[in-house]
């Protein structure tokens, strides 16, 4: 667990080398600006380390130094809802040791698109599934190494608690209603909603579900006082119920706008919960940003609505990553499918559709997310003693005049595991 450790830049490996690497000559980004600084990570505690403090207190010199030549240094980004990726579907039922098989192969992958933690996503399933996936699915930080990828910082179930006239793709007949937590734990897995021996975190980290639907608004306050996220979501919920949802602890919402009561002048819905007006805190909301499920204004009004809750989101299935061509979907089905938008593309799509500065948009993808999953000065963020989790980016200008951030490296814990 070397990146569990506190900051020390006095470590050494055992080929006598510190470990610690220095950036320099980059743009980085501190809240909604890029700053001209220099940047210390530490590969052997696998944290950013104080480089005022390293150099002129305790007289370390880094192993490398790089020169970025001016390029952005930025927070890993985190997704919040992958259904899968590069294949494999996180919603498949499979024996143990194949399961964990494949999410090794997933995380080393994803790293690649500059996603450095994620949510692994399970859409409306069975019981069964749940109890079978969800072990191999919460948060792997603190046992995982820079080499094995992208880290899991903790499940998201989204469903079976929807409305059925709100499944979108979910599956109707295995759709359910919870009258008490313990049928939430019947759904799930007792062990899966609650910590381990009060260290290890529950396996779920995040909950998408209806608050019209049985009794979901009452089991509001027990879900967030075990730490998991309560999300609106696939929900025919008016303005009045949803807002009691955010009053009972819900700081979250599902692919806005989509799988919901559309805006009304009369009832605004589940959106109207994000006006400045409100008397309560406002919530976080996920936007795909895919070019399909939103139109571009669409967007623009909901990041106008509220900045500080806008959270890029791909809510990508298992055929991101793979060449075009006819693959198994779900239930026996195929589909002839384009490759899956990835979250750098969602983030070069809000960019160019928006007009917002690189800051607010990689914001969307680090700093929002961390927030909204509690991980402030961890993840999504360049301050000392966060996670050296890092995104190097190259800007480019297309010949029609497109922005786009072009991923150069990608770093996890304080060593780079992908370079283009």
């Amino acid at each position: 667990m070397p990146h569990s450790l506190p900051p020390s830049p006095k470590s050494t490996r055992k080929d006598g080398r510190n470990g610690i690497t220095k950036f320099t000559n980059c743009r980085i980004l501190r809240g909604n600006s890029l700053v001209n600084e220099d940047l210390w990570v530490d590969s052997v505690t696998g944290k950013i380390i104080p480089s005022q403090a390293a150099f002129y207190d305790d007289l370390i010199l880094p192993d490398d130094v790089i020169n970025l030549a001016g390029r952005i240094l930025s927070p890993g980004l985190i997704e919040c809802q992958l259904n899968g990726a590069f294949g494999f579907n996180f919603s498949t039922l499979l024996e143990p040791a194949a399961y964990a098989k494949k999410i090794r192969e997933v995380n080393r992958q994803l790293v690649t698109t500059g996603v450095t933690s994620y949510m692994p996503t399970i859409t409306s399933q069975r019981s069964e599934i749940y109890k079978s996936a969800l072990p191999h699915l919460g948060p792997s930080g603190d046992y995982q190494v820079a080499e094995d990828g992208a880290e899991s910082v903790g499940a998201h179930v989204e469903g079976p608690f929807l409305s059925p006239t709100k499944n979108g793709i979910h599956n109707v007949d295995v759709l359910r209603q919870a009258q008490c937590f313990e049928d939430l734990e019947d759904c799930y897995g007792v062990g899966n909603l609650h910590s381990e021996d009060g260290y290890r975190p529950a396996a779920v980290k995040m909950i998408t579900a209806a608050p019209e639907i049985g009794q979901m608004t009452a089991l509001i306050p027990e879900l967030t006082r075990r730490g998991i996220v309560y999300s609106i979501g696939h929900s025919e919920a008016t303005y009045e119920e949803a807002s009691v949802a955010v009053g009972a602890g819900a700081t979250m919402i599902t692919h806005l706008f989509n799988a919901m009561r559309p805006l009304h002048h009369r009832n605004p819905g589940i959106f109207g919960v994000l006006g400045i007006a409100e008397s309560q805190p406002r919530p976080w909301f996920g936007i795909i940003a895919d070019g399909e499920h939103l139109h571009p204004t669409t967007i623009k009004i909901a990041f106008n609505a509220h900045p500080d809750g806008f959270i890029l989101v791909t809510d990508a299935m298992h055929l991101v990553g793979l060449p075009d061509g006819v693959y198994a979907w779900t239930n026996g089905d195929y589909r002839i499918a384009g490759s899956s938008i990835t979250l750098i593309e969602c983030v070069n799509n809000f960019l160019n559709w928006t007009g917002a500065s690189i800051p607010q948009a990689l914001n969307a993808v680090t700093a929002t997310p961390a927030a909204m999953l509690g991980l402030q000065g961890t993840k999504g963020c360049l301050q000392e003693g966060a996670d050296a989790d890092l995104v190097v980016f190259s800007e480019n200008v297309s010949s029609q005049g497109r922005r786009e951030l072009v991923i150069d490296e990608v770093w996890k814990f304080g060593t780079r595991v992908f370079s283009r």
